[in-house]
């Protein structure tokens, strides 16, 4: 079993899959999509993994720390959420917002998630309410959750699609801790939407 990767980024073979050479062995391993935005080729990188393996076939998950990489193994543990929405859902938020966001009780911060609808939103806050109870990861998920939903409120009364909201909720990469408050973060959400609409 493999558990952590540290070597270099040869090429990013497609959205969220990295091809790292360890030594003269070339692993693909998916990785989120912030991640996979930074991990350009030739650089140096050390991956938590999750070697997910199953009958037909076995596959490596990277994370770049630690809490991903717990957060990530809760989450396919949940009935119905199979690695690749797990990965979805952590491109889109980190362990501390989405801890946050499922003590809470936001349904609606769930389906700016790609493939996660209303009624799996809400099956998913049932089944990771108990899952996420005890759970700690990190510290400031207050501020984290609210600036992600004030932005989605704020740009939807703007008169924003959902799609577009999402898009750009997922653009940003969830990572609201980063940037500092919803003002913040409301700024990048509209740079983005303006740019892409005048492109």
């Amino acid at each position: 079993m493999i558990g952590s990767l540290r070597g270099t980024v040869l090429e990013r073979v497609e959205p969220t899959t990295v091809l790292i050479e360890v030594g003269d062995v070339g692993y693909l391993c998916v990785v989120t999509a912030p991640a996979w935005a930074e991990l350009e080729p030739g650089t140096s990188v050390f991956l938590h993994v999750h070697h997910h393996l199953r009958e037909d076939a076995e596959s490596l998950y990277g994370f770049t720390d630690r809490a991903e990489k717990r957060m990530f193994a809760v989450l396919i543990g949940a009935h119905g959420v199979g690695p690749a929405m797990a990965m979805g859902i952590l491109s889109v938020y980190s362990p501390t917002a989405l801890l946050a966001i499922v003590a809470s009780g936001d349904t609606g911060a769930l389906t700016v998630v790609g493939g996660v609808g209303k009624k799996t939103a809400e099956r998913l806050m049932i089944e990771l309410k108990g899952r996420f109870d005890g759970l700690e990861i990190g510290s400031g998920t207050g501020g984290a959750h609210s600036a992600t939903a004030d932005v989605r409120e704020a740009l939807s009364a703007l008169g924003y699609a959902p799609e577009e909201i999402r898009e750009t909720l997922r653009q940003l990469g969830g990572r609201v801790e980063g940037l500092g408050s919803s003002e913040a973060m409301l700024r990048d959400a509209l740079t983005l939407l303006g740019a892409r609409r005048a492109g």
